[in-house]
Formats: C-alpha cells, structure tokens, sequence
C-alpha cells in the first residue's frame, strides 16, 4: 500500500462492491452513487453507461426474473498516487424466473476500474469474467434445451440460457476463467492504472 492509501480507501472500495445489494433491493438511487458519471459497464445483459444499466435493471426487476448477489471482499491493487485502483471481486449471481420455475447459480468475478475524486471511490468502469454456472430448478426438474445451452460457453450457459428465455438475450462472448478476453481485460485494466490520473 503507498503511502498515499490507507485502510480507509481499501474499506471504501469494499463498501463499493458490497454495495451491489442495492441493486438486489431495488434501491436504485443508492445504486447510482457507486459509480461516477460517465462509468460504463458491461456484463452479460448488458453493455454501456451505467447510468443506463440502473435504469435497464429497474425494468428488470418488474419482470418474473429475480436476482440476488452474493459478493466476497475484493482484492485491491492503488496506483501509484493513490487516486486509482483496480478491484478483483468475487461473486454469486443467484437468478430465478418464477413463471419457468427454472433458475441458475452463476459464479463470476468484477474486474472493476475505480477513481478517487474529490476524496470519494467510485466505479468508473466495471466487466465480469464467469467462471462456472450450473441450473437451479426451485418447483421440480423442467426441461432444458440442450441445443440452446450449448451455444454459450459452459461458464456462463446457465446464467445465459435463464437471461435468454426471461427476455434478456446474452449477444456475444464474454470473458471466461483463462481466457483471452480474461487476459486482455486484466491488462488493459493495469495498463490504465499506470496512467497518469486524468489521462
């Protein structure tokens, strides 16, 4: 840790992961305040200005799809100045479509680009890498198109094949555990975190 940052900071940006439960209660306000403006997301569903993802997850959250987030303490790496950070979070996305009776337990981790300004840490950029997703069924076993599933990778084709059939279509690849897109994620992570701040 530079002299630059401190205990505070690395509580700061946990409390910023931790925060994702705002989303899982429907506090979308609350959820706005973890990222500054302009910060963009792109995970599964859903790829832009994370201004748009709030109100994208707003719409979600009146559908028969619900989600909640188990999230684990992060692993920090400061620039430098002290003023960036690069974040490594695992987490649980739990999801369940009432109306199918099917759900899946998705395993993923936040690679998340944070910045210090005017003395508060927020996300201003956030992907996630999937490492592993198995399917839930809550009322019994239904039947699963195998065939579908098969077109994602098997890290995500659970999470994928429930978001699809709920009315949230997964349209491309996204990075998997070990994987290229994984790599280039990551370094293109720390490549910016030895920037120079406002670069």
């Amino acid at each position: 840790m530079s002299e630059s940052t401190t205990l505070q900071d690395r509580q700061d940006i946990a409390d910023l992961m931790t925060g994702w439960i705002h989303r899982d209660l429907g506090q979308w306000d609350r959820l706005r305040e973890l990222f500054h403006p302009g910060a963009r997301i792109e995970i599964t569903w859903f790829e832009g200005a994370a201004s748009d993802f709030v109100d994208a997850s707003a719409r979600m959250a009146t559908t028969d799809l619900r989600t909640k987030h188990l999230i684990t303490a992060p692993s920090v790496t400061f620039s430098a100045d002290g003023i960036r950070a690069v974040s490594e979070t695992n987490a649980v996305i739990v999801a369940e479509n009432s109306t199918l009776d099917l759900g899946c337990n998705g395993h993923n981790r936040f690679i998340d680009r944070i910045e210090r300004r005017d003395g508060v840490w927020r996300i201003v950029d956030r992907k996630s890498v999937y490492d592993f997703a198995t399917f839930t069924f809550p009322a019994g076993i239904v039947e699963i198109d195998a065939e579908v599933v098969a077109k994602y990778p098997r890290e995500y084709g659970a999470l994928a094949y429930v978001l699809d059939r709920s009315g949230f279509p997964v349209e491309r690849t996204f990075a998997t555990q070990g994987s290229e897109l994984e790599r280039d994620i990551k370094e293109s992570a720390f490549a910016w975190l030895g920037a120079e701040a406002g670069a």
